[in-house]
């Protein structure tokens, strides 16, 4: 597309504002809500399609690598042929993936199907923020912003609660059929309402061998650390790295690059932030994929119960946020963050001990400490992030934060995977021992733990914002 084919972006009007801020809200429902809904369903999903933990373990990182190593060539396409248009490709592949899903009749289809279920949503992660951002004037951005994340929380609390309430009344293939209508009317309501395609890069090209050389290292990265234990896995898991080296070294010498890599290298509290986000989300994302387990596996609960058990920790998050980020305001967001980070190791410590107890009462006061800590740690890391980059790179930094949430989380359950590799082995989950599925369990919490404190290192060590003025990183 040639710069005068370049479509303009129209004049804003109140159906289409309303327009793109529900979209955009829905997507963030959908996507947490469709994430956090199957973890419930895994022992279900494990005893219908006759698949062992690791395969499990699987079914939950395949969609997060995908989404990962696809979500950088697609922001970069969104600005190029228009965010609108990606937006609803994004939509109807995350339906058609996920109506798959539901129908799959093995275990291999059902984890094909959430490979496409990832890179659908890697569009839908690209856009659906930069639709608002594009349509509300500045001074209510942080108002339809912070609406936007309120959905992902409330994705994140009915997920548990209706996949549990779907797998125990019908079955697990419910969670997959439910949400493709959706999808699909969004999609609809996106062609309808909104008339501009938003291109702000319309007129350049996409660096293929960037994205190429994105997406094989990214991949490569997170299945090796899921196979870590044999060989093969330790060389993919290096080849990894190597590849996110050879990108950062390629996106610097690029004109038209896909990720910004000079903000990481010349912006201490822009790189140090994000470095702290993805070992905050590596060190928690695979808890509620264990705790599922555990409550399904050693105490016995059924979906419906987990799935309320497990709404603890997301609305902790939803009513500790908005303090944490008026908290951080009046203070230095790298102390609250750190502290948060701190929090949320004393949480998993805690779990560590209360999943083997008698009571649920340590699982749900952990639960609860983790939500907080999260909540603690996520808003103010983001007020840094943002803080930290003149105006100009707000996008950067929102596609930079959600890099190290996908990479994140795709870590976090690889190390659930490659622990129950090495602690479990290829038994189905009703064929585990107690000893033996604790041992797993306590072994990937102590790899968070480790994190934990790691990250609050990272985050005390990003620096101070400069205020008042551009409050740039010194």
């Amino acid at each position: 597309m040639t710069p005068s084919a370049c479509p303009p972006a129209p004049a804003d009007d109140r159906r289409e504002r309303r327009t793109a801020l529900g979209v955009a809200a829905a997507g963030s429902f959908l996507t947490p809500f469709m994430l956090s809904a199957v973890n419930v369903a895994l022992p279900a999903i494990g005893r219908s399609l006759t698949a062992d933990a690791v395969q499990l373990g699987w079914v939950a990182t395949a969609i997060l690598i995908a989404a990962a190593a696809a979500l950088v060539p697609a922001g970069r396409l969104a600005d190029l042929h228009g965010r609108k248009k990606c937006f609803q490709l994004g939509m109807v592949l995350v339906a058609a993936a996920t109506l798959a899903a539901g129908l799959a009749p093995s275990i291999e289809v059902l984890l094909a199907c959430r490979v496409f279920q990832g890179v659908g949503i890697a569009f839908v992660f690209s856009t659906g923020v930069a639709l608002v951002t594009a349509v509300y004037p500045r001074e209510e951005r942080g108002r339809v912003l912070g609406i936007t994340v309120a959905a992902v929380y409330a994705g994140l609390s009915l997920g548990p609660l209706v996949g549990g309430a779907l797998t125990e009344g019908w079955s697990w293939r419910a969670i997959f059929l439910l949400p493709p209508p959706f999808c699909l009317l969004l999609a609809w309501l996106t062609g309808r309402n909104l008339r501009g395609e938003w291109a702000p890069a319309c007129g350049g090209r996409l660096d293929r061998i960037g994205a190429a050389i994105y997406a094989a290292a990214v991949i490569a990265l997170l299945a090796g650390l899921a196979d870590l234990h044999h060989p093969a896995g330790g060389a993919l898991f290096a080849a990894g790295l190597a590849g996110l080296v050879l990108f950062g070294r390629w996106e610097i010498r690029h004109p038209e690059p896909l990720f910004e890599v000079r903000l990481l290298l010349e912006n201490r509290v822009f790189a140090f932030s994000c470095l702290a986000a993805l070992i905050h989300y590596a060190a928690t994302f695979g808890v509620t994929f264990l705790m599922s387990l555990c409550l399904q596996v050693i105490q016995g609960l059924s979906p419906r119960e987990a799935g309320l058990v497990l709404s603890v920790q997301p609305l902790f998050m939803a009513c500790v946020s908005p303090f944490a980020g008026r908290l951080s305001d009046r203070l230095e967001p790298r102390f609250p963050a750190s502290a948060g980070m701190a929090v949320t190791a004393l949480a998993l410590f805690g779990l560590m001990h209360a999943a083997a107890a008698a009571s649920l009462v340590p699982v749900l006061v952990a639960l609860a400490l983790l939500g907080f800590g999260f909540a603690l740690f996520s808003s103010p890391n983001m007020n840094a992030i943002l803080s930290a980059v003149d105006a100009r790179f707000y996008g950067v930094a929102a596609g930079s934060v959600a890099t190290m949430r996908l990479i994140g989380q795709g870590v976090s359950l690889g190390v659930v995977t490659l622990m129950f590799a090495i602690r479990v082995g290829r038994e189905t989950l009703g064929g585990i021992e107690r000893a033996v599925f604790l041992s797993g369990l306590r072994g990937a919490l102590a790899v968070f733990l480790v994190l934990c404190l790691v990250g609050a290192g990272v985050s005390l060590a990003r620096g101070r914002l400069r205020a008042p003025g551009r409050r740039q990183a010194s």
